[in-house]
């Protein structure tokens, strides 16, 4: 059974920077499309960074030029490198797997059936 589990979140000042992990157990991770999520309190989730499982990247506007997403296949780990912080990123943020390509994953979360439980990340001003 195929498991994420998402790790590096934290509190930070805005301006600060996180690394956040999702590793992925019981399955190869290369072999799925897979995306960072983010939500706050009273607010939809959202999007943040995906790549497909042939490496296509994709990011929500805001988070353009800040954040990067990149997987380590000998890990089996994927991560999303979160710079220049600002208070407005302040949420849960979850990893998302599903399998194949041929899509993006931010604008089909529908068909990422894997979820991690989440990792808080808190950016004070």
């Amino acid at each position: 059974q195929v498991q994420l589990v998402e790790s590096g979140g934290g509190s930070v000042q805005a301006g600060g920077s996180l690394r956040l992990s999702c590793a992925v157990s019981g399955g190869t991770g290369s072999s799925y499309s897979m995306g960072w999520f983010r939500q706050s309190p009273g607010k939809e989730r959202e999007g943040v960074a995906a790549i497909d499982a042939v490496g296509r990247i994709t990011y929500a506007n805001s988070v353009k030029g800040r954040f990067t997403i990149s997987r380590d296949s000998a890990k089996n780990t994927l991560y999303l490198q979160m710079n220049s912080l600002k208070p407005e990123d302040t949420a849960m943020y979850y990893c998302a797997a599903g399998k194949g390509w041929g899509y993006d994953p931010l604008a089909n979360p529908g068909r990422l059936d894997l979820w991690g439980h989440g990792t808080q990340v808190t950016v004070s001003s």
